[in-house]
Formats: structure tokens, C-alpha cells, sequence
């Protein structure tokens, strides 16, 4: 058995990989800024030290697209040097050595410290989940046209898969940057699209927007897509499929 923290234990990854420890027999603790007892803010780093006491992993599944991460982990990897933590894991994305997108340069700049913090590390980098894709439609079909990138595809993956693959990373050695981890398919957002309106019912035109910058240039050159790592099982109508009741 290994005693395990997960950052983020509350966010979709976090909860499925405590799920998923908790029921492999490991003694997990889950650190967010609203769960206690440990309820901190890595940004500021307070009460880290007594989250991380007796800790031989820390999962970092902790993140905040509006800024932070950079910090956070350097409270996190200085915390857990001085806990003597022998196992620190980190979650990445596909694609942030290629997509010149901010939030992407700052998981990178977390992947670095990480890898020079002196600890036993592992990264893993996943290309996007399921529920993230569903969320950026849904909120596109809000307007009476839903706004689509041109040219761009994605290539989603079911989070309880990755969240399987991230706990036998956990509690194994560490490993270093392990292979990369996609989902079945790589799918173009027009039918990603088409298959959130089947299974929900909401019927929008679509609309395909070229946009201007680099990120959109690295994304429709498919910089954040890893098809030679097709790993995942789950395709996205499977995963709408127990999302929305069935139609008929």
C-alpha cells in the first residue's frame, strides 16, 4: 500500500484517480482549496507542509488556467523535498512543446521544474477529455450559430482511462516523461459537432471561423494531436451516449 496525495483531488481527473486509488487499497489524501483537511491554496503554499507529511507520492493534478501553476508547483516540489516524498507525478497535455499557447507554455514551464526539482518524477500528457470538448460545445450552442475553428481537429479521451493509466504511474517507480496518451480518434470539430447534436437533440448550424495567431496555427497543424498514441478505447459518441438519455 502506498500513501498517496493527489492535488485537485476534487477536479474531474482528481476525483476519478482518487477514486480509483481508494479502491486499489492505497491511503489517499486529497488536497483543493475547499476540501479538508487539507484545504490549501498552492499558490500561496500555506499548510502544504503538514498535507504532504508521511506523503510517498504526490499526484499533481492541481491547475488554473488564469495563472498560478508556475508557483503553485514550486510550493508543491520545495514542500515535498523537505517531506523526503519519494514519487512526484504530474499531469500534462499533449502538444504544450508544440501549441505556442499561453496556458500550454506554462504546463511546460511546470514540466520543467518539476524534472530539475531533484525528486523522483513522472510526467504524463494526455491529449484533451471528453468532458472538456462537450463543455466547449455546449457552450457553443448557446449562440444561435455554433462557432467551430476551422480546420482543426481534436482527438478527446474518456478521463477514467487516463485516470486508470495515472494511478498504475503513481504507484509504480518513477518513470520519467512516460509515452504519450490519446484518445481513439482523431475526429474534426465540424463532427465532433455533428455527434453532441445527435445525442442531444440540439440542432444548431455550424459555422467554421478561421482564427488569427500562432496557437490557432499550431492547433490546426495538429501540434496537440498524437495518433501514433491512439491508446484510449472510449470514442466520443460512447462517452455522449451516457451523458444524454437515449433518444427515440
Amino acid at each position: 500500500m502506498t500513501t498517496i496525495l493527489v492535488t485537485g483531488g476534487t477536479g474531474t481527473l482528481g476525483r476519478r484517480l482518487t477514486e480509483r486509488l481508494h479502491a486499489d487499497g492505497h491511503e489517499v489524501s486529497v488536497l483543493s482549496r475547499h476540501s479538508r483537511p487539507y484545504a490549501v491554496d498552492l499558490r500561496e503554499g500555506t499548510g502544504l507542509a503538514a498535507a504532504v507529511a508521511g506523503v510517498d507520492t504526490v499526484v499533481h493534478c492541481a491547475t488554473n488556467p488564469r495563472g498560478g501553476d508556475e508557483q503553485a508547483a514550486r510550493h508543491l516540489i520545495e514542500a515535498a523535498r523537505r517531506a523526503g516524498v519519494r514519487h512526484l507525478a504530474y499531469i500534462s497535455i499533449v502538444g504544450v512543446d508544440r501549441v505556442p499557447l499561453g496556458y500550454y507554455r506554462t504546463k511546460l514551464a511546470v514540466e520543467r521544474l518539476i524534472e530539475e526539482s531533484g525528486l523522483g518524477w513522472t510526467v504524463l500528457r494526455t491529449t484533451q477529455f471528453h468532458d472538456l470538448v462537450l463543455q466547449f460545445l455546449q457552450g457553443s450552442a448557446k449562440l444561435p450559430v455554433m462557432l467551430l475553428p476551422a480546420q482543426v481537429a481534436d482527438q478527446p479521451i474518456e478521463v477514467a482511462e487516463v485516470a486508470a493509466h495515472l494511478a498504475e504511474l503513481a504507484t509504480g517507480a518513477p518513470a520519467g516523461r512516460v509515452p504519450d496518451m490519446g484518445g481513439p480518434e482523431v475526429r474534426t470539430f465540424a463532427e465532433l459537432a455533428r455527434a453532441y447534436q445527435r445525442a442531444s437533440g440540439r440542432r444548431r448550424p455550424v459555422l467554421n471561423v478561421r482564427l488569427p495567431g500562432k496557437a490557432y496555427r499550431g492547433f490546426r497543424a495538429g501540434g496537440h494531436l498524437t495518433p501514433e498514441r491512439a491508446v484510449g478505447k472510449v470514442t466520443f459518441e460512447q462517452f455522449l451516449a451516457g451523458r444524454f438519455p437515449a433518444r427515440g
